[in-house]
């Protein structure tokens, strides 16, 4: 069954993508949603200081 969540396409340095792909592996994750986890870390962080951003 095809996902309903959008796509994004991100552009990104291969040696930082590299590092990402390493760390999600031993997260036991894949590179998506090692990226994933550290937006929701930025955006609660950021919530946290300027308030809950509503959309």
């Amino acid at each position: 069954m095809p996902s309903k969540l959008p796509r994004y396409t991100l552009r990104i340095d291969n040696n930082l993508l590299e590092k990402i792909k390493y760390i999600a592996e031993s997260e036991g994750r894949s590179a998506n949603k090692e990226i994933e986890q550290l937006i929701k870390k930025h955006v609660e962080s950021y919530e946290k200081i300027n308030g809950k951003i509503n959309v």
